[in-house]
């Protein structure tokens, strides 16, 4: 008994030193995006949708980059857990290049042809202008986007989620106090509104790699890149890797188009429709703060064990995470619920873009815990575990299958309200959590993607 109550306390212990960090950022960074989205409203809801619609480029680009990297944290996770750090090198190394290579490509579209992707969102003229000049300044921050997210996900799977965490705050804030200063203008610096809202995004990103490159070459140098070695990778190591990797980055590739093809419709709607989606999803992502924590943490920790060959004890962590995700999910709508229309006060928009929001807000609260336990079913459990193309096909059937259809549906053959066409589009996590569970329940999920001596 004692020895249970002892494993038990291990557990949650290092459960909180990952999950409780990458939350904090997370809040961090959705709390100063909600703040932004504020700054941003007061100049009216075309601002708004324009700066929405132009990071869907941003978004897709991110989830990317996020394919690339989770996929190469599995097996960072599992060499971490066999303690292989030239293998960890290698990894680093194919993930900073295929990195820099998508930042290349989302950098040259976003700079050449801004207004040609806005027009795939709305017709809006107004917006499409806005969007362009955003659009063309963001552009020059993928790059530094590329080569931070490689680090801050290496830096995860080896157990160090502190430092992403405080690198993200520092320039999570800078971003914020530089968005007042150039969109409002202070002092002798002129008022820039969209523009300045731009500049201040490239900067703080060229602070966050400056800050992460300056602490793993100063503090953290089992990571440190001193030699074009790490980049030549042989070719059974790639295909090794790619083999489980390909599938994560189609999977958030596809997934990435697929919410863009909601907020084309969400576009169709009404320039308000947009604006009203874009304030809930801002507000969602702080209340989702807790579920992101517990699914890095759970992936995290799966892959660890796993590496380690010790796969009954990620089946048992499986089903910890999974319990906790659908219970704080739970916790978590109620709250959003209640607190929907107080937090929906503090931007400066109008009567209906606000009331939409509201209504928006509550939707995404009735699926919080399905939305919690998926977080934790994709990201950690069947990720985690190398179960990457059941992965890939459960998320593109729930998304491509029936989200997509349905918000067609909805927006253009129903036209139903916004809130409705959210209500039929939520439906796929639903679907997805129960496809999931039998997936977790069969323990097919638990597979060693790494040579083991």
């Amino acid at each position: 008994m004692l020895q249970q109550k002892t494993r038990y306390k291990d557990f949650y212990k290092v459960m909180a030193s990952i999950a409780i960090p990458i939350a904090l950022q997370n809040l961090i960074s959705s709390s100063l995006n909600a703040v932004d989205t504020v700054m941003i409203g007061n100049l009216g809801a075309a601002e708004i949708a324009a700066v929405g619609l132009s990071n869907q480029v941003f978004f897709i680009f991110v989830l990317i980059l996020f394919g690339i990297n989770s996929g190469m944290s599995i097996f960072t996770a599992q060499y971490w857990g066999k303690q292989d750090i030239n293998s960890i090198k290698k990894v680093l190394g194919l993930a900073l290049a295929l990195g820099l290579s998508f930042s290349f490509v989302f950098f040259v579209a976003a700079a050449v042809f801004p207004q040609f992707i806005l027009k795939i969102f709305t017709e809006d003229i107004k917006v499409i202008e806005l969007g362009s000049e955003y659009l063309r300044i963001v552009s020059f921050s993928y790059v530094f986007t590329g080569i931070s997210f490689a680090y801050s996900f290496i830096l995860r799977s080896t157990g160090n989620a502190k430092l992403p965490m405080m690198v993200s705050a520092i320039s999570l804030l800078g971003n914020t106090l530089l968005n007042f200063v150039l969109i409002f203008g202070v002092g002798s610096i002129p008022p820039l509104g969209i523009k300045g809202a731009a500049i201040a995004t490239l900067l703080s990103r060229i602070l966050e790699t400056i800050l992460i490159l300056s602490y793993i070459y100063h503090s953290y140098e089992v990571l440190a890149v001193k030699s074009l070695k790490v980049f030549k990778i042989s070719k059974g190591f790639l295909k090794q890797v790619m083999a489980t990797t390909t599938p994560v980055i189609l999977n958030e590739a596809l997934w990435a188009l697929g919410m863009s093809m909601y907020s084309v419709s969400y576009a169709r709607i009404s320039t308000e429709a947009v604006a009203s989606v874009q304030i809930a999803l801002t507000i969602q992502g702080i209340f989702q703060v807790i579920g992101m924590g517990l699914g890095n943490a759970s992936a995290v920790m799966i892959g660890n064990v796993i590496g380690a060959n010790q796969e009954k004890k990620a089946v048992d962590y499986a089903k910890k995470f999974s319990a906790m995700g659908i219970i704080t999910g739970g916790i978590i709508g109620i709250i959003m619920i209640i607190l929907a229309p107080y937090v929906i006060r503090l931007f400066n928009v109008s009567e209906i873009v606000s009331l939409n929001a509201v209504r928006i807000l509550r939707v995404f609260a009735l699926f919080m815990a399905f939305k919690f336990y998926n977080i934790i079913l994709i990201i950690g459990i069947l990720r985690s575990g190398g179960d990457t193309r059941f992965s890939l096909f459960l998320e593109l059937s729930s998304v491509w299958l029936f989200g997509v259809p349905m918000v067609f549906i909805g927006a253009h053959i129903w036209r139903l309200p916004i809130h409705f066409v959210v209500v039929l589009v939520s439906c796929e996590e639903i679907i997805k959590m129960v496809v999931g569970f039998g997936r977790v329940a069969s323990k097919k999920w638990v597979k060693r993607v790494i040579e083991y001596n």
